[in-house]
């Protein structure tokens, strides 16, 4: 009854494009969160067939699933928790992203088999993980000594960008810089210097430097507000969304005028009307906060949730627009295929993009296709 449809093709055709406006040397593919909600193992596939050349998730855990499922590309991970152990990280060699001096250390201590892959994090203005400025001599010096004991090998340096302006980026790209100057002149040959994800891959050349670390442009998702400057750019280069989010009406009920919908009536009838039930709630994601706003397309005609998304179900109201159990329910996909955007149901919702494809549950199956169509809504179909 519910189904997230993964265009895998859409995944390949994003990378290739972006790759080939970037330009950069290496293209890290973001399959942190299983993906952003897609399934890590396929995409990470598909990346690599469109042009990645390495891959990037956030702990050891989700590097170490890649691995089980058969990936054996590159694969950086970059957070790790208090008292983190790195052996069966370097046992299947997965890179680390390091973000202090202790972290360094524990991971040389590991490192009994050969030298550890390592990238340093600088912290350059987001206020988050990070090697701080102030200690940035100490710990490349540190680096440098594990690296002549044999114990590292610093492959990378890194930092993330806060897309507050591009003059913000730009100061933080400037950072980044004195902090790479500072790792050579202590004796340090990274080979991957990187720091852009999307956004200024995108609209800020200079930040493209060896890699860029590409993941919601991966899924065909803009991470541009409307009226950005760099939106119209990424209109034009044609990437496509790679999730539609379906379900099929599961029950059919005719009202009169003034029936109340869902918990709390926050939807009344105008007039005689048939509600169709669509078994998805925010048990699977669907944000409970688009409730009453959240748009939907039903047999080619686009309506909106009616009343208050409950756990595992949600209304819409359809009028006199006829509707029977087991039609078809498109919450969001491609726009060029008619569908709603996964944008419009994060403004829905008070939120962006990025989380509701993320927050999509374990409840939803993913299934694999190689393009998702789905009907154009008229006009006249278009209700509150």
């Amino acid at each position: 009854m519910r189904e997230a449809l993964i265009d895998l093709a859409a995944i390949e055709h994003n990378t290739r494009t972006l790759r080939e406006l970037t330009a950069a040397r290496e293209f890290i593919a973001v399959v942190k969160a299983n993906a952003y909600g897609h399934g890590a193992t396929d995409v990470a596939r598909a990346a690599l067939a469109g042009g990645a050349t390495r891959l990037g998730v956030a702990d050891i855990p989700e590097a170490l699933a890649l691995r089980a499922a058969g990936v054996d590309a590159p694969v950086i991970a970059w957070l790790h928790g208090p008292g983190e152990t790195f052996a069966e990280a370097m046992a299947h060699d997965i890179q680390l992203g390091v973000s202090s001096l202790e972290q360094l250390h524990a991971v040389a201590a590991t490192a009994t088999a050969g030298p550890a892959v390592v990238h340093l994090k600088l912290e350059t203005g987001l206020s988050r993980n990070g090697i701080a400025p102030q200690d940035w001599s100490a710990v490349f010096a540190e680096a440098a000594r594990l690296e002549r004991d044999g114990l590292v090998r610093v492959d990378g340096l890194f930092s993330h960008l806060s897309n507050t302006s591009p003059d913000e980026d730009r100061v933080q790209v400037r950072r980044f810089e004195v902090g790479v100057a500072a790792a050579e002149g202590a004796g340090l040959r990274p080979t991957v210097r990187h720091i852009a994800a999307t956004a200024a891959a995108v609209a800020l050349p200079e930040s493209r430097f060896d890699a860029v670390r590409i993941g919601i442009g991966l899924y065909g998702l803009s991470p541009f507000s409307e009226g950005d400057s760099a939106a119209a750019v990424w209109a034009d280069l044609g990437l496509r969304p790679a999730m539609t989010l379906r379900a099929r009406v599961a029950a059919v009920r005719r009202v009169p005028a003034g029936q109340g919908v869902s918990y709390g009536y926050m939807h009344r009838t105008d007039g005689d009307s048939t509600l169709a039930l669509v078994p998805l709630g925010y048990a699977d994601g669907v944000p409970r906060q688009a409730s009453g706003t959240g748009p939907v397309v039903i047999g080619g005609r686009r309506f909106h949730v009616a009343g208050r998304i409950a756990m595992d179900q949600f209304v819409v109201d359809v009028g006199d627009h006829p509707v029977s159990v087991g039609d078809e329910v498109i919450l969001f996909g491609d726009p060029a295929a008619g569908a709603p955007s996964a944008t419009e149901w994060a403004d829905a919702a008070g939120t962006i993009n990025y989380e509701i494809v993320t927050r999509i549950g374990a409840r939803v199956p993913r299934t694999v296709v190689t393009a998702v169509a789905a009907a154009a809504p008229t006009a006249a179909a278009e209700r509150g």
